[in-house]
């Protein structure tokens, strides 16, 4: 008689470098850390008991999405974009997510559609009870869209731009409704459905130049990295 595996074998299946990832991608992009918080190796592996090699790995990975600066000798810190860099990124990534619903004009088939529907359903549903949730739903969604090129290189630039101008609106952007996110998505779905290449393009220009107009200072308090950490380190079952 074989016995069910625990929840801690099942949750030990998932890589711990990801879920360390998500940890610190999410507490960055929540603006639990402000920009330029010190992000120690030894403080982080030990709050979430990991190694230091693991740390150094995910650290690395937020630098290459933009999230994460290592400096030579001074170890790293959360990033700084200048509002100058925010309405930099924000046009290369216009232009590149054109490209992506330019490139998804014929070529989305039912099952593609359907994934998309389902995953803008996963957005309404966070939209009423976790708004993190659903703001990283919403960058997700255009994530989703460059997959589905099957375009590797152009899917990993604009995952990188997803990334970066997160972390633009974190630290810059005023509130919003996330119905603003939900409904222009579903329009996008309807044209691309419909093969109508010159609306589908016109929406995703609007959408992004929309969320490019929130720009807007903002600031954000001072917390010990450790207590930072503690909740979304429960949430990934570390």
């Amino acid at each position: 008689m074989t016995s069910k595996p625990s929840d801690s074998i099942q949750k030990s299946a998932v890589p711990k470098s990801d879920a360390v990832y998500r940890i610190l991608k999410r507490a960055i992009l929540d603006q639990a850390f402000s920009a330029g918080t010190k992000l120690p190796e030894d403080s982080i592996g030990e709050r979430l008991g990991v190694s230091r090699t693991i740390v150094r790995q995910v650290l690395a990975r937020l630098n290459g999405e933009g999230l994460v600066e290592l400096r030579p000798n001074k170890g790293a810190c959360v990033s700084h974009p200048s509002l100058e860099d925010g309405h930099n990124i924000f046009a290369v990534r216009r232009a590149l997510e054109i490209l992506v619903v330019d490139s998804l004009i014929g070529k989305l088939t039912a099952p593609m559609i359907r994934e998309l529907e389902a995953h803008v359903d996963s957005e309404d549903r966070a939209r009423l009870t976790n708004s993190s949730a659903s703001i990283q739903l919403a960058g997700e969604f255009h994530v989703l869209l460059a997959q589905l090129t099957g375009n590797a290189i152009l899917s990993r630039y604009v995952t990188e731009l997803v990334s970066r101008s997160s972390m633009i609106l974190s630290l810059y952007g005023r509130p919003h409704s996330s119905d603003c996110a939900v409904s222009e998505h579903r329009e996008l779905i309807a044209a691309l459905a419909r093969n109508d290449r010159e609306k589908a393009c016109a929406l995703m220009g609007h959408h992004i130049e929309a969320i490019t107009s929130r720009a807007l200072l903002t600031s954000s308090s001072e917390n010990d990295l450790s207590d930072l950490l503690a909740a979304y380190a429960r949430e990934e079952g570390l």
